[in-house]
């Protein structure tokens, strides 16, 4: 074979490898892109509770804090009951003396705690907003949603495995003694 025919031919092949590797990421960039901008579009806070607070006036602000920290020192309790009973039902499922029934109840126990929590959070957040100005009050409507966006910062979250009921939404240890 001619040597110039090899060279071609050789050429030709890293060509055609070069394209299909830079379609194929051109595709898998594009489907990311995608899957981004439908996530972007899901309902959900697009920053946390406090820095929506935060940007409220000083006086409104420091009412508007205290009476939702308030909140959450009062729901802590039923956050703390769920996280307890959740990790009780996954210590029985780990261990010899597993029980499905228990592990059930055990897990109906940490949703009714969680739901709790959650209803005692709206609530004194609505009876907060009800004695807002109507501009203040909507500043302050984002609060009402149930998850921040996911499109912010995905690092910062735990593993799907490992995100339970009673993680989400609820407030840290933080963020209810602030």
């Amino acid at each position: 074979m001619n040597k110039g025919l090899k060279i071609a031919l050789a050429a030709s092949v890293a060509l055609n490898i070069f394209a299909v590797v830079g379609g194929g990421t051109a595709w898998v960039l594009s489907r990311k892109a995608e899957n981004q901008a439908i996530e972007g579009r899901r309902p959900g806070r697009s920053e946390p509770v406090w820095a929506v607070v935060e940007a409220l006036p000083p006086a409104v602000r420091d009412q508007v804090r205290s009476e939702l920290r308030a909140n959450a020192l009062e729901a802590r309790p039923d956050f703390e009951d769920s996280r307890a009973a959740r990790r009780e039902a996954i210590a029985m499922t780990a261990s010899d003396r597993f029980d499905a029934v228990t592990v059930a109840a055990l897990l109906e126990r940490s949703r009714a705690s969680e739901m709790r929590g959650r209803a005692r959070l709206e609530a004194g957040a609505v009876e907060t907003l009800g004695r807002l100005s109507p501009e203040n009050r909507k500043a302050l409507a984002p609060i009402l949603s149930r998850h921040k966006s996911k499109t912010r910062d995905t690092s910062a979250t735990p593993h799907p495995e490992h995100k339970t009921a009673d993680n989400a939404g609820a407030p840290t240890d933080n963020q209810a003694a602030r």
